[in-house]
């Protein structure tokens, strides 16, 4: 089991060599589609800090927007991801966040998502979920449906109930963490993830 956070543009003032001492691992946003479509603005400070300079093994996400419940929209947010991490490697996962979509288009939501991890995939990358425990996996997604895929749950206070397998747990957004100032998100690996990387080659690992 390993420690880590999940940081983005929210997490304004932070102090690498302080974190870099606390955690096993960092996920960062790396942009979305819920504003128009975007990188994050901190996504390349935050990856050559931790990753490039310090050796702290990373994932990211990507946040879809409300009008992901399509194949293809699911598809293009994914070409929009793998061109923001071109040229990059990830120990960790790459993860589609969804948060945004309406509950009453939970079919299109699902499409949407196994077209995202489908693509992805073909690209070369270990892809997983992000959504939350009830109002993300089963108010907003087919769960039946998403079993082949890993998944990075959000649950506070207690580890996730619906979602009965799951690789990562986001267990608060109300961390405190010397070397950010404000509140952090706080995750916990189950899985070795880079090692499966370094041997399956995948996310850019070599």
């Amino acid at each position: 089991m390993k420690n880590g956070i999940d940081i983005s543009h929210w997490n304004r003032i932070i102090n690498f060599d302080k974190i870099a001492k606390q955690i096993d691992f960092c996920i960062i946003k790396a942009g979305g589609s819920d504003k128009g479509f975007y990188r994050d603005s901190t996504f390349l400070r935050n990856y050559q800090c931790l990753h490039d300079e310090r050796g702290i093994p990373c994932g990211a996400y990507y946040y879809v927007g409300r009008n992901c419940i399509t194949k293809e929209a699911g598809e293009n947010d994914a070409h929009r991801f793998i061109d923001i991490l071109a040229d990059m490697s990830f120990e960790y996962p790459v993860y589609i966040d969804l948060e945004s979509t309406s509950p009453k288009h939970k079919e299109g939501a699902t499409i949407a998502t196994i077209a995202f991890c489908e693509t992805m995939e073909k690209a070369g990358y270990y892809t997983g979920i992000y959504a939350s425990d009830v109002s993300g996996f089963v108010d907003r997604l087919e769960l039946s449906k998403l079993d082949r895929y890993d998944k990075w749950v959000a649950r506070y206070g207690s580890e996730p109930k619906r979602v009965k397998e799951f690789g990562m747990w986001q267990k608060t957004s109300s961390g405190m963490i010397e070397g950010i100032a404000g509140r952090v998100d706080l995750d916990v690996a189950y899985m070795d993830y880079p090692a499966i990387m370094k041997r399956t080659g995948l996310n850019n690992v070599r």
